[in-house]
């Protein structure tokens, strides 16, 4: 008897060796961007796709690929595709809900400690004695267990940042989510509306998805209401922020600092309004890029393969 041929598969964007080499064992793995021009002469045969942030599956794409069964977003995020679309054909989106989890909590924190402890380094010379201490006599910071964490939705990441700063930071913790999360929770947090997030939160970090109506969800009429000694952090996506408004918040001294690693569009322009502002940091979508978390992303090959295989995936999009 022959074999059944192995399913072809796409991989649009990077993934990790191990994961990619376990799925060529598998399948037929073609490695092509979707703006290479061969991509839809692949797509037109293809069974299963992999994409990551910037591969866009959507009903014009959909229409090209006729034999498509499933669709496998390495991350967590679902924004890039069409779910809906996808069900509509009968094509299985499967997804990694909990990869990154550990990267991006971590991530926050080291932004709070940055924009919170001043650091004044020195590497290629050291400080005169007399600007040694002035710099020792001047600067100062907060502790965080003297601060309240306010947490735009409590997902994954909200949760995991919310263990830490309790448990790790004796921080207190406010929180906003639609959903009922405190069966959810091993750490004391308190649910309050969005007002009192925003006013009440000494740091406020941003981990929402795309739904439909959160574009600028933080915009100035959020910004006016924080403290002025207060900081924003957004890990999540870069559309659920007003920049312009948190640009003008922060030259205005309204509130004290912010540090993003998601933009829209991304990359960002060279007109982009946060530039130049020392009490901003600014990152290329680094908070889930670990060894570790790109790895876990990447293993989305699985339930891939389970599904071509007719088999139950453990992680379909919701």
């Amino acid at each position: 008897m022959t074999a059944s041929p192995r399913p072809i598969v796409l991989v649009t964007e990077s993934s990790d060796p191990t994961p990619l080499n376990w799925l060529r064992e598998r399948a037929q793995v073609v490695e092509i961007s979707g703006s290479d021009p061969e991509f839809e002469r692949h797509l037109a045969v293809a069974e299963g796709m992999i994409v990551r942030t910037y591969t866009r599956v959507n009903e014009a794409m959909l229409a090209k690929a006729p034999r498509l069964k499933v669709v496998g977003r390495g991350g967590v995020g679902l924004e890039n595709i069409d779910v809906t679309a996808c069900r509509r054909r009968g094509i299985e989106v499967v997804y990694t809900p909990d990869a990154n989890t550990w990267a991006v909590g971590d991530f926050v924190i080291g932004y709070m400690l940055q924009l919170l402890r001043p650091w004044a380094f020195f590497m290629d010379s050291v400080y005169e004695p007399k600007e040694f201490k002035r710099v020792r006599d001047t600067v100062r910071g907060v502790q965080l267990n003297e601060l309240t964490l306010g947490i735009l939705g409590m997902g994954r990441v909200g949760r995991r940042l919310g263990h830490i700063a309790t448990r790790g930071f004796g921080m207190k913790v406010i929180y906003n989510d639609l959903l009922d999360v405190a069966s959810q929770l091993d750490f004391p947090a308190t649910a309050v509306d969005k007002p009192t997030l925003y006013r009440e939160a000494d740091v406020l970090s941003l981990h929402v998805t795309m739904l439909p109506g959160n574009e600028n969800l933080i915009g100035a009429e959020q910004l006016a209401t924080m403290k002025s000694n207060a900081i924003l952090i957004n890990t999540s996506r870069g559309e659920v922020l007003d920049v312009m408004a948190l640009a003008d918040a922060i030259r205005a001294n309204r509130i004290a600092g912010a540090a993003l690693d998601v933009f829209w569009p991304e990359p960002p322009r060279n007109d982009f309004p946060l530039l130049g502002l020392d009490n901003v940091l600014l990152t290329p979508h680094l908070a889930a890029r670990t060894h570790t978390a790109m790895e876990n992303m990447s293993w989305v090959v699985r339930d891939v393969v389970d599904v071509l295989a007719g088999k139950k995936a453990r992680y379909p999009a919701p």
